[in-house]
């Protein structure tokens, strides 16, 4: 457990990544740090440096052996990180050189920091609030475009702000009937009740709509879930090939030769999909089929796009209905593909016209194999995600425990809006009113959260 009221321990980590590298960077925080480094560093003396500035020395040991030609950077706080004095060293990346830091420093009064310590500081001592402090863990984990942008709207406090606002406004409302309670025995009325119901409309409205936008923004933070499926030698496995311009996946004319599901990430437009490549559906022809068949419903089940690959050729309208009916479910978005386009020129001209005409439109005609119309898929599929009801230069909703408050938050006004409607009395408005407050405020740290803190910065690498 953190022992969240005591800041006076200085402490230290390696902030970089473990192994071995060029550079690693070892921090240290608190208000013993300058004089911890300041007593190891032959150089300059870092206890008459400037904030903010760098210094080239060596770091030595007790004995005065040097251990490392480092780069010694200078906080002094509160202009900081975490608001107290923060040394940088970066030093050579050689593991062994960490650990010789490490156990110098330790030695030296610094304590080894627990997993997101240093962001857990920044927001006990008020350089960030706790929805920024999350967003600084999913500023490190982001991979794509689309979940960097988003992180960085929440570390400047973008969400934060819209809570604040919400909460004042609240607050001003509360304040007064609270103050009803106090005259109770003389029947006054602070609150204008009619203001006070529109109000909590307009803000369950923006609620609904930050509430509505945590969909886009969890597949924007965590990629989207991609499923291609469809029958044994449709062109699944030759579609993921071409997607990835890579030969990950092995082609055959022999069906079920996918028995295993294959997983891979791609980047449109800085929208990150994780495709998954599966079994072909159809009566498996032995065990180790029928698990991957089973699989690959398993995977649907969990995913959030359905690509259904059939062959254009082989397969009928009416087989590729069939299959469709089994696959779909509430919440999946399934694109269609009609693939091997390029065989319909082999044919006999009249058939050609026939299967091309029994193509519905809403089907992508492509050519896996010769990439023929793969651009409008990878169109069709960004477009699939920012379909343009949410847009990412609102507000949008990445955290899934911001999500919950906000639904407790939803909760709560609208019981105050139902005791509006029927006169309840003001304790009972105040009651509920008072559980929205929290619920905003359990977002930004703005309320007691201490059983929230260690859950949340556990999360983080050590060095954070």
């Amino acid at each position: 457990m953190y022992n969240y009221l005591d800041l006076q321990d200085t402490i230290a980590a390696v902030a970089t990544a473990p192994g071995l590298g060029a550079i690693a960077v070892i921090r240290i925080s608190g208000t013993e740090a300058i004089n911890i480094v300041a007593r190891l560093f032959k150089g300059k003396n870092l206890l008459t440096v400037a904030s903010h500035t760098a210094h080239l020395g060596y770091i030595c040991d007790e004995n005065g052996r040097r251990l490392d030609q480092v780069l010694a950077t200078v906080f002094i706080g509160p202009n900081s990180y975490t608001r107290e004095h923060v040394v940088e060293i970066s030093c050579h990346g050689s593991p062994y050189i960490q650990q010789q830091l490490m156990e110098l420093f330790m030695r030296n009064g610094a304590r080894m920091a627990r997993q997101g310590e240093f962001t857990l500081r920044a927001f006990l001592n008020g350089q960030l609030d706790l929805a920024q402090a999350e967003a600084v863990a999913d500023l490190i984990s982001s991979d794509s475009a689309a979940s960097h942008e988003l992180a960085m709207k929440q570390i400047r406090g973008g969400f934060s702000n819209e809570i604040k606002k919400l909460r004042e406004e609240l607050i001003h409302f509360a304040s007064l009937i609270e103050l009803e309670l106090d005259f109770g025995e003389e029947d006054v009325e602070f609150a204008n009740r009619k203001d006070l119901q529109e109000l909590v409309e307009r803000i369950l409205g923006i609620i609904r709509k930050l509430m509505d936008s945590f969909q886009l923004g969890n597949v924007l933070k965590n990629g989207v879930s991609t499923v291609i499926a469809g029958r044994p030698n449709a062109g699944k496995s030759t579609l993921l090939n071409t997607l990835l311009n890579e030969e990950r996946a092995i082609v055959s004319e022999i069906a079920g030769t996918t028995r295993d599901t294959i997983e891979e990430n791609l980047n449109i437009n800085g929208v990150l999909f994780r495709l998954i490549d599966t079994a072909g559906i159809r009566e498996a022809s032995d065990q180790i089929e029928a698990m991957g068949v089973q699989k690959t419903f398993e995977k649907i089940a969990q995913s959030t796009i359905l690509v259904y690959v059939y062959d254009v050729i082989r397969t009928s309208p009416d087989e590729v209905e069939k299959d469709l009916s089994q696959l779909r479910k509430d919440g999946l978005a399934i694109l269609v593909i009609a693939n091997k386009i390029d065989e319909l020129q082999e044919q006999n001209p009249l058939i050609a016209d026939k299967i091309a005409m029994e193509i519905p439109k809403s089907h992508f005609q492509i050519s896996a194999k010769y990439k023929d119309n793969i651009d409008a898929f990878k169109k069709a599929l960004y477009d699939l995600v920012l379909d343009g009801n949410i847009s990412t230069e609102s507000t949008v909703v990445t955290n899934l425990r911001h999500y919950q408050a906000l639904n407790g938050a939803y909760e709560s006004l609208n019981s105050v809006l139902n005791g509006l409607s029927v006169n309840i009395t003001g304790d009972f408005l105040a009651m509920d009113i008072r559980h929205s407050l929290r619920y905003l405020g359990e977002i930004t740290g703005t309320v007691d959260v201490e059983d929230l803190l260690e859950n949340i910065f556990s999360k983080f690498c050590i060095g954070k």
